[in-house]
């Protein structure tokens, strides 16, 4: 018998009386939570409700694809869901998969991470979740899960804004590395947001879960809010593709407007360098060598000549 204990991550929920609870044992209607599951919590479940243990492991793996798979006697929903992970003292996106599987009149989810996608379910803050039924539940998930892609796009937008004001005015390498890590993000989430578009259109046609009236307009909503989260990404990854291509430009400006001024003051300071080298040989025929302003002679001709050639060097085409 599947039962939730105190420390384990499996979690049981019912709605009772309009307000979802969480339960030790589960009944009919009810919804089993796995979230980063032991191994006897998987074989537990698996022969209880009679699952694939594979299926049950799917989700556990971050490569795993969307999809959706129709047995006997249950039915597996997978999508690519976004998550936040904070390294280094900032959040990092990425997509990792859920496993929705609907068995008889009992509701499975399986995940790797305890997200924070599950948990207005858990703490009954959806307007009109039942866990009794089951399609509806699965819509709710993909819905909200398609507005939390919006959410986090728009987080990474206000990112690159930010970004792009700090390199204006710096050039290192850690906000072009950020950069890069957005646009990376930003490609996993039009990727996943893609795979779970078939998925979404696998269900329009699926007829094995149980529709309830208000369940077709649901799915047109997710089905929208899909497509308004993967144009939203493919806008995004432009301007971040446009903009580091421009950055690199600037980066490569900035470097040759260096290299411009070393070479003018390489140039500048040879011509002294030179005049006083060939003063160093000790030559008696050397002007100025036996008069006593002879020195002071020679540091402003080198000067003078020095001025002359920078003047030259900074209106010429070759360093502009």
């Amino acid at each position: 018998m599947v039962k939730a204990g105190d420390a384990t991550m499996m979690r049981i929920f019912s709605t009772v009386g309009g307000q979802v609870e969480q339960i030790q044992e589960p009944k009919p209607g009810a919804w089993i939570s796995l979230t980063e599951p032991t191994d006897v919590e998987l074989a537990t479940v698996a022969e209880t409700f009679d699952v694939d243990l594979a299926d049950l492991r799917a989700p556990l793996d971050d490569e795993e694809r969307s999809r959706v798979d129709v047995e006997d006697n249950y039915t597996m929903v997978i999508v690519d869901i976004p998550t936040v992970e904070e390294r280094g003292g900032r959040d990092w996106y990425e997509t990792i998969p859920l496993s929705i599987i609907v068995v008889d009149d009992i509701i499975i989810t399986v995940c790797m991470q305890d997200t924070t996608l599950m948990h207005p379910f858990m703490e009954g803050t959806i307007r009109g979740f039942n866990t009794f039924m089951k399609s509806r539940f699965i819509l709710q998930i993909l819905y909200r899960n398609a507005t939390m892609y919006l959410r986090y796009l728009r987080i990474i937008d206000r990112e690159s804004d930010k970004l792009e004001l700090k390199l204006r005015h710096s050039m290192h390498n850690r906000e072009i590395l950020m950069l890069l890590e957005l646009s990376k993000t930003l490609v996993y989430f039009t990727t996943s947001l893609k795979s779970n578009e078939i998925v979404l259109e696998k269900l329009s046609t699926l007829s094995r879960i149980r529709q309830y009236p208000d369940d077709q307009d649901l799915l047109e909503d997710v089905i929208i809010e899909n497509k308004q989260a993967i144009e939203m990404a493919n806008i995004y990854s432009g301007v971040l593709a446009n903009m580091t291509d421009s950055f690199a430009s600037i980066v490569s400006n900035n470097l040759n407007n260096v290299m411009r001024i070393f070479t003018i003051i390489s140039i500048t300071l040879s011509i002294p360098t030179l005049i006083f080298s060939m003063y160093g040989m000790n030559f008696d025929v050397m002007p100025f060598t036996h008069a006593s302003w002879g020195f002071a002679a020679c540091v402003i001709v080198s000067v003078i000549i020095s001025a002359v050639v920078t003047w030259f060097l900074t209106r010429s085409r070759l360093f502009k």
